[in-house]
């Protein structure tokens, strides 16, 4: 049996991601990886996968794909209307996909970043420094360094076992995202009382230049330090304030250096929630400290780890069905010949 699924239609700039690079980021490689960690590490925990497993990731608008083998997948992320065979399927749970069938995900209704899980390990390219993440300024990574296009082929592992089938599955809430909290960055002491005041009371909107490597924010412009800087390792979620007094937010595919004050750094447990804001939408930078930033990544990581022991913990109620590769094989054949 072929292992692949093969593209039909790519999306709007569809790439294989994982956790990304964080270790080459010394050597001058950018980090890159998932936009929403969180919901692409919620991907892989549902199709049963290690966190790391590399997924796709599609902006805006899905793919379209055809699979040569069986699977099981998960959709995560903004929000879509997604088909498999033309029947609508949820997001958020686990899909049992048979070989030969089609899987069409529309347009991101909600969010900017979808993802697209897939069972028994992910897609499998071959890792480029410790990581199969696709940066596509520097043409690393994924399927040749790029996104993905029409008859690609993506290599993935066939599967018909899937522990906890039936329990598969999360509710995430949708909410409004009107405050993204921020820690005070190494430059902070830099910007003046009245500068640091206005950071925190203004209200900041999405720009429309948008993209894996930053968001740039429309609002009033803030006062620069005079003083020269040397320039700096980058850190996910920093807040970089430019020469024109504009913020931006560096992101996965940020550059590794950079020259810039950085006033702030967005938590961790944020990040997800401010690469899904809409170009135009408006919010607030709130200030919190170290500890509650840390507990706020804590509680967002024990809604995932919750989620898996409940599944591990149903993993042997009824029905429990086949368990066994073959077997399962075996009966789909029988059915198909009935």
């Amino acid at each position: 049996m072929a292992n692949f699924v093969r593209v039909i239609q790519p999306g709007l700039s569809t790439t294989v991601q994982d956790l990304g690079r964080p270790n080459h980021q010394i050597e001058g490689f950018p980090e890159s990886g998932a936009m929403d960690r969180f919901s692409y590490k919620l991907a892989n925990l549902l199709v049963n996968n290690h966190r790391n497993s590399a997924s796709l990731e599609f902006v805006s608008t899905g793919p379209t794909l055809r699979f040569a083998c069986d699977s099981f997948i998960a959709l995560t992320g903004g929000k879509v209307n997604a088909t498999l065979n033309d029947q609508p399927i949820l997001q958020n749970e686990v899909v049992e996909v048979a070989e030969g069938s089609i899987l069409k995900i529309g347009p991101v209704i909600e969010g900017n970043y979808g993802y697209l899980a897939f069972s028994n390990g992910g897609v499998i390219t071959q890792p480029v420094l410790d990581s199969r993440s696709t940066t596509l300024r520097t043409k690393m990574g994924g399927l040749d360094g790029r996104a993905l296009e029409t008859g690609d082929t993506i290599p993935i592992r066939d599967s018909v076992v899937m522990p906890s089938l039936s329990s598969r599955k999360i509710v995430i809430k949708s909410e409004k995202v009107t405050e993204i909290h921020f820690v005070k960055g190494p430059h902070w002491e830099m910007f003046s009382k009245k500068t640091q005041e206005q950071f925190q009371s203004e209200i900041y909107q999405i720009s429309e230049q948008m993209d894996r490597m930053g968001y740039r924010l429309n609002g009033p412009k803030l006062e620069v330090p005079k003083k020269s800087l040397l320039s700096e390792g980058t850190v996910l979620g920093n807040i970089q304030i430019t020469r024109d007094g504009s913020p931006i937010a560096l992101l996965a595919d940020r550059q590794t250096t950079g020259g810039y004050p950085v006033i702030g750094t967005i938590i961790r447990a944020d990040l997800n929630r401010f690469v899904q804001m809409k170009q135009g939408q408006q919010f607030k930078f709130v200030l919190t400290d170290i500890d509650t930033a840390v507990e706020k990544l804590v509680q967002q990581q024990k809604v995932i780890n919750d989620t898996f022991e409940k599944w591990y913990a149903g993993r042997y109620i009824e029905p429990i069905g086949p368990i066994r590769r073959n077997a399962i094989k075996i009966s789909r054949l029988i059915r198909a010949n009935k």
